[in-house]
């Protein structure tokens, strides 16, 4: 495991955009879904907010467990904007969820969450708010306990809201420290953004509207990660 973990670590970085399927009519969530991977996206972002940590209220795990069956082998990326993460670990590991994404802002306790989260057999996702530094990850991230820092370009829980790029300084302080991580930055990113990310050092990139709501995905999927590609 730690011969597995060690290559991992090392493996070089890949552009990869994850559709927020959020954006898309939940009511046909599965094909909606199927349309996106078939347009080329990488992983599927999924929001969960829980009307505590946020003000909107999305969907849980029966809802991941359903999709997990229909998009079988595509990556899910759960971003828990929630009040208490610790308590969605199991719920979510057993949904089929690949990696577990909670906010420093949103436990007291980030070193056993990051390892709870490994021991269910998901990948370490750490979120942090504008208003937050990104320094809070550090410490974590230091110690190995963490596969992706999530920027957030945008306050978490309301949609449509501009891309802030002075959020863009922590990402390139964090690419600086730590050339393999993954980092990711979600909210108001599409074709008019995606430069400034990709120069910053992101490499893993949540659209929205952007993408799901385009004439034709694929092509602007195609954008954003020849886009990122280019800075790597």
């Amino acid at each position: 495991d730690s011969l597995l973990q060690e290559m991992c670590s090392t493996a070089p970085l890949k552009a990869m955009i994850g559709p927020s399927v959020l954006n898309a009519d939940l009511s046909d969530l599965a094909a909606q879904s199927q349309h996106l991977l078939d347009s080329g996206a990488d992983y599927l972002h999924l929001d969960v907010m829980d009307g505590h940590f946020v003000p909107n209220l999305t969907f849980g795990h029966p809802v991941v467990a359903s999709l997990r069956s229909k998009v079988v082998g595509t990556m899910l990326d759960m971003h828990m904007m929630v009040a208490k993460p610790e308590q969605w670990v199991e719920p979510m590991a057993g949904a089929g969820a690949d990696q577990f994404t909670f906010h420093i802002e949103s436990t007291e306790q980030p070193g056993a969450l990051c390892r709870k989260i490994r021991e269910a057999g998901m990948k370490v996702g750490v979120g942090v708010k504008p208003g937050t530094k990104a320094e809070t990850v550090l410490e974590w991230t230091d110690q190995g306990l963490v596969d992706m820092v999530l920027i957030m370009t945008v306050e978490p829980g309301f949609g449509g809201q501009k891309f802030m790029a002075n959020m863009m300084p922590k990402v390139r302080m964090l690419r600086d420290m730590y050339p393999l991580l993954n980092i990711q930055v979600d909210g108001g990113v599409g074709p008019s953004t995606i430069d400034v990310c990709a120069q910053a050092g992101a490499n893993m990139i949540v659209s929205g509207t952007a993408v799901v709501k385009a004439e034709e995905p694929s092509k602007v999927i195609t954008s954003l990660r020849e886009a990122v590609t280019k800075c790597l």
